[in-house]
């Protein structure tokens, strides 16, 4: 209790503090054209395998973002962009979209793997080790955290730990720093660059309860609270087949936590796609755009445009289910306050058709449902590409259209998430970005250009 508590504070400080936040440039010409008249709708895009490919744009992309944005580049309807990327901050990957599509992309419209953060205070004020790549201490700064240990701060307090690299043993006698505070909790940002030294250290924090410079006693499970961002096993760059991503590295943690201990490695807070908190941080995006349009009742409808059956597929047909859930559950409610009779009848007839409940992992860490009483849209379309990890080269499509497409039939998710094969099946299959973008409109019946 006390910990939803805690998110749902998060959730409306961001929500005030969005309000205040700069906003991107929004056509007038967008609030005249779809204000009125047409549905409301806003986008969500993948960046690896549906934009670009490292730092090469996939072709038809560039020319799908012109038709986004008016004469003089400013955007016609909410763009977003979710990825699961997370070892970088927002302004500098709004800066390489903004190069490699030739449009303004703001800091505004990126939604990083690690964003929802933000809304995890109850963790902010303890000290936390961090893993991960590039600037993510500074990363960790922004997103609210004060008393933060990298995985090189460890190393040189404790350099007695990591001996895998012959090299990199400590040449004599060195002491340990005695400075080094408690660690309260574990928060792994991306894939790092040196696996077995993360690993190993890791492991350590959370056998010794915190202290990894002490010698091992009794186990305390469960240990201190993990944090994971990015789930993806797998992901596409300029390499004619998936890379390694940062689910790769749960999968190698999350087998040697057991393999020592006997016991599975727990977590906190799964984040990123295909979580739904992660869709939720990305709805209040949207949501902040389409007031800066001018429009004054909810986005109806969230399009989400990816290349990873598991992660972007999965991750937008969970939340459509969230959404559903949540327009039952507020159809309860109303009816229970209303003090008509038939409720019952309503809750039962309402329970006969949903799926199974989301767990508290697939929400992204919290329980129960924490947007009934938020202006939230009705649907979640996802539409699959075909230039990333799905390919139509390398997998068939099913022939019965009610087959569902999967990798190669195979769980690609992360541990904690069920699979549910139905999940992986796009609301739409398309050969690329540009396609997927001119479907949206035509559902929509808006005119692209």
């Amino acid at each position: 209790m006390q910990r939803m508590q805690s998110f749902k504070l998060g959730w409306r400080l961001l929500i005030s503090a969005n309000e205040g936040a700069k906003q991107i440039s929004i056509s007038p010409s967008s609030l005249r054209k779809y204000s009125h008249g047409f549905g409301s709708f806003g986008l969500f895009f993948d960046i690896d395998g549906v934009l670009v490919r490292g730092r090469t744009p996939i072709p038809g992309a560039k020319q799908c973002f012109r038709n986004l944005v008016d004469r003089k580049g400013r955007y016609k309807v909410p763009v977003v962009f979710v990825t699961n990327a997370g070892n970088c901050m927002r302004q500098t990957k709004a800066e390489q979209l903004s190069h490699l599509l030739e449009v303004e992309v703001s800091p505004d419209q990126v939604m990083l793997s690690h964003s929802p953060l933000r809304m995890f205070t109850q963790f902010h004020n303890m000290c936390v080790l961090v893993s991960g790549q590039g600037p993510i201490k500074e990363v960790a700064e922004i997103l609210g955290f004060r008393n933060i240990v990298t995985i090189d701060m460890l190393r040189e307090a404790c350099p007695l730990l990591d001996v895998v690299d012959h090299n990199r043993r400590p040449k004599g006698y060195v002491p340990e720093d005695k400075s080094l505070p408690q660690i309260d909790a574990v928060i792994l940002f991306g894939e790092p660059i040196r696996w077995e030294t993360n690993i190993q250290l890791i492991i350590d924090v959370l056998l010794t309860n915190g202290k990894p410079g002490n010698a091992l006693g009794t186990l305390q499970y469960p240990h201190i609270p993990v944090l994971a961002c990015n789930m993806d096993l797998l992901w596409m760059a300029e390499a004619k087949n998936p890379r390694f991503g940062h689910g790769m590295f749960l999968v190698c943690l999350e087998s040697a936590y057991k393999k020592i201990t006997g016991y599975d490695l727990q977590y906190e807070a799964l984040i990123g796609k295909p979580s739904v908190v992660t869709y939720n941080y990305a709805e209040l995006l949207v949501r902040k755009q389409a007031e800066s349009l001018g429009w004054t009742g909810p986005v109806e409808t969230l399009y989400a445009i990816g290349d990873n059956p598991m992660a972007d597929i999965y991750g937008a047909n969970l939340y459509n289910r969230y959404l559903q859930a949540c327009q039952r559950a507020r159809t309860q409610l109303q009816a229970k306050g209303s003090g008509k009779d038939g409720g019952g009848e309503l809750k039962e007839a309402a329970t006969a058709e949903e799926p199974p409940a989301m767990t508290s992992k697939e929400l992204g860490g919290v329980s129960g449902m924490y947007g009934i009483e938020e202006r939230l849209p009705q649907r979640c379309r996802s539409i699959l590409v075909c230039t990333g990890v799905y390919s139509q080269d390398q997998q068939e499509l099913p022939q019965d259209p009610d087959c569902t497409v999967t990798e190669q039939h195979t769980f690609h998710g992360h541990r904690d998430f069920r699979f549910d094969p139905s999940l992986t099946q796009p609301s739409f299959l398309v050969q690329d970005v540009r396609e997927a973008v001119e479907l949206v409109f035509q559902q929509e019946g808006c005119p692209l250009e």
